[in-house]
């Protein structure tokens, strides 16, 4: 009962925001992201009936406190399902840096929750899958049915899980990330997203706004797809900066990227700036355009890396295990 899977993490483009049930991590709205490759997360778990105790390993280092709850929300979800009480062991590492804004909580989520379901002889599709990675991570949900994805809200499994969108966009499209490394805190942001007075009027645009990017990605209109990615960034961070506890995650580095992509489009280049709860910044263009646009970002004092679109969550051979 031992099972290896890798995930790639998710940009949001229509990003979720707030949870009306956060022990099921179901969320107000639904929401619309994209993978984001080579980075990864790979994880190996192992079902072990002499264990006298789960452990969970990060990195190298040990997850207790309220990273290892999250995960026994997921662990103990397959529990149920496959009808087991076996311990768990659980070893992740991930490709690129984590809590800065990059979803690496999604990529983690989204291959552990891959992982347990075929460690534990679950026979589940992607969108079943979904549902277990929630419980650990909202975001996590599109992380497993890769490449550009839609999260339903709902308030049961039936209802809340993610589905791929199709479009073809996927061949064209390249991140380029500028690393500004903030620790930033997502789970509590999210805790007092309702009591924003920006909230309501977030909510009353958001079904709108999933309407509007499911019709760009079906017609591949980049500018449209990605225009529409970046007022969202901006949207999100009224409702985050305005909570009780005024969370502002963007850095003086992160001004300058967002002015440096604005001064590529007044020179014609297809580029679009965006951001989840944190302060690094993805910087949407085209395979033409992308040398151009990672030589601005760098020049922002920033490191850079450049990423393609992400596919699904995947199990992987025995010998690319952990342990």
């Amino acid at each position: 009962m031992k099972a290896t899977a890798r995930a790639h993490p998710i940009q949001g483009l229509v990003k979720y925001h707030g949870m009306r049930d956060p022990e099921l991590r179901l969320p107000y709205h639904d929401s619309i992201s994209v993978c984001t490759a080579p980075s990864h997360t790979k994880t190996t778990v192992e079902f072990e009936p002499d264990g006298s105790e789960d452990v969970y390993v990060l990195d190298g280092d040990r997850v207790d406190g309220r990273g290892a709850e999250r995960i026994d929300a997921v662990v103990d979800h397959v529990r149920d399902l496959a009808g087991v009480d076996h311990a768990v062991r659980l070893e992740s590492e991930n490709s690129f840096p984590s809590n800065v804004g990059f979803g690496s909580s999604s990529s983690g989520f989204a291959a552990a929750a891959m992982a347990l379901a075929e460690a534990a002889g679950l026979d589940a599709t992607r969108p079943d899958v979904s549902t277990i990675a929630r419980r650990g991570s909202s975001s996590a949900a599109r992380a497993v049915t890769g490449a550009f994805s839609h999260l339903r809200t709902g308030l049961n499994d039936y209802d809340c899980r993610s589905e791929r969108v199709e479009t073809d966009l996927e061949d064209d499209l390249r991140v380029v990330t500028g690393l500004v490394p903030a620790y930033k805190e997502t789970e509590e942001a999210h805790k007092e997203a309702a009591e924003s007075h920006m909230f309501d009027a977030r909510m009353a645009h958001i079904h709108g706004q999933i309407a509007e990017m499911r019709d760009a990605l079906r017609d591949a209109d980049f500018d449209r797809t990605f225009e529409l990615a970046e007022h969202d960034s901006l949207s999100l961070a009224a409702t985050t900066m305005t909570g009780p506890a005024g969370w502002v995650y963007w850095r003086p580095r992160t001004l300058a990227i967002f002015d440096a992509v604005r001064g590529l489009r007044e020179e014609g280049v297809p580029a679009y700036f965006s951001t989840d709860t944190g302060a690094s910044v993805y910087v949407n263009t085209t395979a033409d355009h992308v040398d151009e646009v990672e030589t601005a970002v760098a020049d922002c004092d920033v490191e850079t890396a450049v990423w393609e679109v992400g596919g699904p969550a995947e199990i992987l051979p025995e010998s690319d295990a952990l342990f």
